[in-house]
């Protein structure tokens, strides 16, 4: 990574928000921004809309929206870091279409969630929480009724990535049977093998933990007729997403006794800001473990998080570097030395490349790399020119149809 660019560090302002680990903060820092701009809490939609105009980068966890609307005011926003797995609060196609890069951190946090997941797993099968508030209320229920070990038990893992096959891990070390099922094929870690569908994993495991991401496809894919496939006295965990599993459906299993436990860090609805009330038909009920989506809440994760995606905001600000954006194309590219980088954002339609080499040709200017990505909707060219041709080429790439977006690095 640069850490001398021409780029005007003093002109750039940055936004992170929620909280984000300061470990974040401190490697702009380093990287000489002090334009940086921190808050503790999610930004509302009239709230971005009246500043986000100002701001060349903007951190986010999972609770501000960066909406249709926020995004088109961005004028100057070049990238989004998303300090958590998911990025279903940005509007991607509006952020891929403006030729803003979105990163996120996708693997930063795996072992804090595989974590919790293995302790939901020992204190629903051990009634820990229900035995803890009797205790709380002078009572003494040392009964062993109802509680098992992990020990020997089957875990069904339904989503094998990163996650779920720490989970697997873990789970392995400690006694368990892993079986788990994932659309994609997937190598399976230690002695954890795939079932053919998701009803067989229902069937088989005493405990069912979700880890697939959001979309049409996942949509209450827990339900009622899903859980009547499930053994009896079985155990559900969702630390996925909020809308995977239809919770009235879990309600009335538990009250049927048909689920012996259920256990959730994330929610159909959650609120904005510690401040708010947060409800849920769900509570109230001893065999139900409910936390605030803090699956990645470790002091490490965060840490990881913050590192992580910093380190590709930057690379992407100082060298042009995309890897790991889900809205631009990756490219990785090599530092020139003795050369000036154009970066050229552009609509994904024919003739575009031959377009800007064209207008490079009319200027004399010598291009000593070119490097191009394109993806479904936009085109991503990176140009290191020789430092002793035309000073005109920014400009005449400005003027190439279909551009997005230019940008002069070093």
């Amino acid at each position: 990574m640069l850490t001398n660019t021409s780029y005007p560090k003093d002109k750039i302002n940055i936004l992170l928000l929620e909280g984000i680990h300061n470990a974040a903060v401190s490697l702009f820092k380093s990287h000489g921004y002090k334009n940086i701009d921190v808050a503790t809490s999610a930004y509302d939609e009239q709230q971005l809309l009246s500043c986000i105009d100002k701001y060349h980068l903007i951190g986010i966890r999972s609770k501000t929206k960066l909406t249709k609307a926020v995004i088109d005011k961005a004028n100057k926003l070049l990238g989004i870091g998303c300090y958590c797995i998911g990025t279903n609060q940005v509007d991607m196609t509006q952020a891929m279409l403006q030729g803003m890069a979105v990163f996120n951190s996708p693997y930063s946090n795996t072992r804090s969630v595989a974590e919790l997941v293995i302790g939901e797993c020992i204190m629903l099968m051990r009634k820990i929480f229900e035995k803890n508030a009797a205790a709380h209320q002078g009572g003494w229920d040392k009964s062993s009724a109802g509680c098992f070990e992990v020990r020997g038990k089957t875990l069904g893992i339904i989503g094998y990535g990163h996650i779920g096959s720490q989970v697997s891990v873990l789970a392995e070390a400690i006694g368990m049977k892993v079986i788990f099922y994932d659309i994609l094929p997937k190598m399976a870690l230690g002695n954890a093998y795939a079932v053919k569908n998701l009803d067989e994993l229902l069937a088989k495991s005493d405990m069912v933990t979700l880890h697939v991401p959001q979309n049409n496809g996942t949509k209450n894919l827990i339900n009622d007729e899903r859980i009547k496939k499930m053994k009896k006295g079985a155990v559900l965990i969702n630390c996925a997403r909020g809308n995977v599993v239809e919770i009235e459906a879990v309600k009335k299993a538990l009250q049927k006794q048909k689920l012996a436990g259920y256990a959730a860090d994330v929610f159909p609805e959650e609120p904005q800001s510690n401040s708010d009330t947060f409800k849920l038909s769900l509570q109230g009920m001893h065999n139900v473990i409910l936390t605030p989506h803090i699956g990645g809440s470790t002091v490490e994760a965060q840490e990881n998080i913050g590192i992580d995606v910093a380190t590709k905001m930057l690379a992407f600000l100082e060298g042009g570097s995309s890897v790991g954006s889900l809205t631009v194309p990756e490219l990785s590219l090599p530092i020139q030395n003795n050369t000036h980088r154009l970066l050229h954002i552009h609509q994904n339609v024919p003739g575009v490349l031959s377009e800007v080499n064209s207008f490079l040709s009319q200027h004399n200017v010598n291009i000593l790399g070119q490097y191009l990505k394109t993806n479904e909707r936009i085109g991503y060219v990176v140009l290191d020119i020789d430092k002793k041709t035309s000073g005109k080429a920014l400009e005449a790439l400005r003027h190439v149809k279909a551009t997005i977006k230019v940008r002069s690095l070093y």
